[in-house]
């Protein structure tokens, strides 16, 4: 597992990027997670006795890379973890598709229910049972012929939603070897990135922006001039 990349520190919270492909905290797997790897970096850092506390506010799907926030107190925890539930954080993704979008901008609505066994999220109708609402919309920055570039901002928090939303209009995120419909083209790296995080300091109330860009040196992306689009 990499070196820790934080982004920002204080005594109420912390936040770092995750990698692609690591888990926000422990599951069947057994692999290394982010969490425990954030509460053995301030146990070491500032010599906690025990073990380190750090509170989950939110989470990004194993496969999905990006910024992260995690608190540092359980007052903190509290605070986060009701601006996360309340939609009152913003969270801007980064995507790209196989195939291209027909819309340059559009809002996508749909009901998902999950298999918790299987692990996968299906669309289904809004009276089936455990139906949960999933909406998002998204804007095409570029395209090079064959992939599209979404910005991506979920006004719900559903598992899986950005790449089970995008699939069933027939633009499957690369590289998704769960949704994407080209399964032997699947690849190490989702075309999914958390790459902007905006929330409300629970102690200081100070507005928190944090961008970052996935490594461009990798595929897929790339094919498109990510950093025009980080720039405060």
């Amino acid at each position: 597992m990499e070196k820790l990349n934080v982004l920002y520190e204080d005594n109420q919270i912390i936040v770092v990027l995750k990698p692609q492909n690591v888990p926000t905290q422990s599951d069947d797997s057994r692999d290394p997670d982010l969490l425990s790897q954030v509460k053995e970096y301030i146990k070491e850092k500032y010599n906690k006795p025990g073990e380190a506390f750090v509170g989950l506010v939110h989470r990004l799907d194993r496969p999905t890379g990006g910024i992260i926030v995690f608190a540092r107190t359980s007052k903190s925890a509290s605070r986060l973890s009701e601006q996360f539930k309340n939609h009152t954080t913003e969270k801007v993704y980064y995507a790209v598709t196989e195939n291209l979008v027909k819309y340059k901008k559009d809002t996508l609505v749909n009901y998902l229910q999950k298999n918790e066994r299987e692990n996968i999220v299906k669309i289904v109708p809004m009276s089936e049972s455990g139906a949960k609402k999933a909406e998002l919309t998204y804007e095409e920055l570029e395209n090079d012929g064959k992939l599209s570039l979404l910005k991506i901002q979920i006004l719900t928090g559903r598992s899986h939603q950005i790449r089970v939303q995008l699939a069933n209009i027939g633009c499957p995120l690369y590289g998704d070897n769960k949704y994407g419909k080209n399964k032997d083209k699947a690849t190490s790296n989702l075309g999914l990135w958390a790459g902007k995080l905006t929330f409300i300091h629970p102690t200081t109330k100070e507005n928190m922006v944090f961008m970052a860009m996935p490594d461009c040196s990798k595929l897929p992306w790339k094919n498109f001039k990510m950093e025009k689009y980080f720039v405060r």
